[in-house]
Order: structure tokens, then C-alpha cells, then sequence
């Protein structure tokens, strides 16, 4: 299967993760998105045995969009600091539904949302929860309505936490899930995907110290389904 690679030096490699592709190799024995990125690496620059490429953020399966990885040990390390410290600029597109009538919780045209979740092991979810429970972590973002058709909302959103699934709990818990996200309450589908596309990434480069700015296209499901919001937007 072929990569779509957005930036690669002998420091860092980012790409475009399809939907429905896990970034590590996971229970299903799929292929995962870093077994891909290494063959790449190998063919592309005659690279004999194993190839280190460090796993320094994740995308969750039916997410599409930017994804980086380090090419080097001392890379890894920055850019993890960096994820870590919230020093990077990610920016997500999100196709929500439009507010059922007479649901519960606001949702103006821009905003930021604040929540305190906590993961279910067993139900493999995450749940809002009362700031006081035990384990809760505070997941903060915030977001703008970008262009509305037909039950449909496009909105970008920045996030200043990176919580699991933190996205898709805070716009559902508001009525607004994810489009094609069943497990947070979507009716609908997207084929592998939800409609929820990390578009753009800022960071510092590890070795050379200057910010960039990559953006990855939103996936082709996308240009048919949901074309009327994304001429809005350019």
C-alpha cells in the first residue's frame, strides 16, 4: 500500500494517516500505519534490517490526518517533550450533527470546552465525569464553527489537552457527535472512518529549531459526503 508522505529529513517523517488504519500494530493484525512507514523508509533510502522510526503521538483508528514519527532516539525524545508540554499546534476538522431540538447542553459558534473524563476499561470508552472522581483528567479545547448544510456542522477545533478519545466525548456529551462515530452515539456511517480529520500540525523541529506547519487533505469519503461544508471553507 502506498504512504502519503507531507515532510521527511533524516530527523522526522510525517504522513497522512488513512481512516481506519491503526498507527501500531493492534489486536485485529491489521497493518499498522508504522509497519507501512517502515517499509517506506527502507525502499526509499536502501535501508537494510530493522528501521527505528519513535512513535510520538497517536491518532485513534477511524481518525484520519497528520501523524508524526522521529527518525532518530534524540528526535523521539524532543518531540515527545514537546507533545508533552502541549508545545504543539494541532488543529482538527470535525463534521458534527446539527443540535437536536430540545437536546440538553449549549454549543455556541465558537467556544471552549472543559471536562474532566475518565476511560472505561471494561466498555473500552470515556466518559465525562465530576471533576472530583478518582482518575479524572481535565480535557480543555477550543473550537469554531466553520460552515453548516443540512444537519450538518463542519468545526475546527484546537486542543489544549490530548485525553483518549477526548474529541469524540466532549461533542457528543453535547449532543453533537462525531458523524459516524457509533461508539460515542452517531447513527450514521463513514466506511473505516468518523468524520474527524486531524488537519494541521505546528511543531519545532527537534534538530534545526524552526517551527513547521504541515496539513494533510481530508480523505476522498470525505469530498462526496460532505461536500457542501468543505466549499464553505475553501
Amino acid at each position: 500500500m502506498t504512504l502519503e508522505v507531507l515532510h521527511v529529513d533524516n530527523h522526522v517523517l510525517a504522513v497522512a494517516k488513512p481512516a481506519g488504519l491503526p498507527v501500531v500494530p493492534d489486536a485485529s493484525g491489521d497493518e499498522s500505519l508504522l509497519d507501512r512507514a517502515r517499509e517506506w523508509v527502507r525502499r526509499e533510502f536502501q535501508k537494510p534490517g530493522n528501521v527505528f522510526l519513535g512513535v510520538v503521538h497517536r491518532l485513534d483508528k477511524p481518525v484520519s490526518g497528520v501523524l508524526l514519527f522521529a527518525r532518530t532516539s534524540k528526535s523521539a525524545a524532543r518531540l515527545s517533550e514537546q507533545f508533552r508540554e502541549n508545545l504543539i499546534e494541532k488543529v482538527y476538522w470535525a463534521v458534527v450533527e446539527a443540535k437536536p431540538s430540545g437536546s440538553k447542553g449549549s454549543f455556541a459558534p465558537a467556544g471552549t470546552l472543559e471536562d474532566w473524563l475518565k476511560k472505561d476499561a471494561i466498555k473500552g470508552m470515556v466518559e465525562v465525569v465530576p471533576p472530583e472522581t478518582e482518575g479524572a483528567k481535565q480535557a480543555l479545547l477550543h473550537y469554531n464553527v466553520k460552515a453548516e448544510h443540512d444537519g450538518l456542522v463542519l468545526v475546527e477545533i484546537l486542543p489544549q489537552t490530548g485525553r483518549t478519545h477526548q474529541l469524540r466525548v466532549q461533542l457528543s456529551s453535547r449532543a453533537r457527535p462525531i458523524y459516524g462515530d457509533a461508539k460515542y452515539g452517531s447513527p450514521f456511517s463513514l466506511g473505516t472512518g468518523i468524520g474527524l480529520h486531524a488537519r494541521s500540525l505546528t511543531f519545532l523541529h527537534p534538530i534545526q529549531k524552526e517551527p513547521i506547519t504541515l496539513k494533510a487533505d481530508v480523505p476522498k469519503t470525505w469530498r462526496g459526503r460532505f461536500a457542501h461544508l468543505l466549499k464553505r471553507v475553501g
